[in-house]
């Protein structure tokens, strides 16, 4: 069994509503306050569900600086008062940064019941094959 701290649950309800407020934030066109807390609660719940080390060592990799940079600035553009072109740099940075899950990620989803089905279908199943292959070649 696999066991989970206190602080894992916590880190998992952080990011929750982290990601509940960046979805609020797009929602109400883009609204600046909303988005950056998201931002915060996201990073402060992953901080605590995989370590502050291992959290900065994710980020800090060689490789994977641009995709940071692209990041945290997306988020300091957020702060400043641009949202759009924050928003904008920080899906660019994080489709760099977890670029490397996403063939795990749909391989899973597709041995789930329904979700399998879907992206199983003629058109579907080609746009998450390359959504597989373009990502592993990042």
């Amino acid at each position: 069994m696999l066991n989970i701290t206190d602080f894992q649950k916590i880190g998992v309800g952080l990011a929750g509503f982290g990601v509940a407020f960046l979805i609020l934030g797009v929602l109400f066109f883009f609204d600046k306050g909303l988005l950056a807390i998201g931002n915060i609660l996201f990073l402060a719940g992953l901080g605590f569900v995989i370590g502050l080390e291992r959290t900065l060592r994710f980020f800090f990799q060689r490789h994977k600086i641009k995709a940071t940079g692209f990041f945290i600035g997306g988020m300091f553009v957020v702060l400043l008062g641009w949202p759009v072109v924050g928003m904008c740099l920080e899906i660019y940075g994080f489709f760099l940064l977890f670029s490397g899950f996403f063939p795990v990620a749909v391989n899973f989803l597709r041995r789930l019941p329904v979700i399998g089905l879907i992206l199983n279908l003629p058109g579907i199943r080609s746009v998450a094959d390359k959504l597989g292959e373009s990502s592993s070649m990042v």
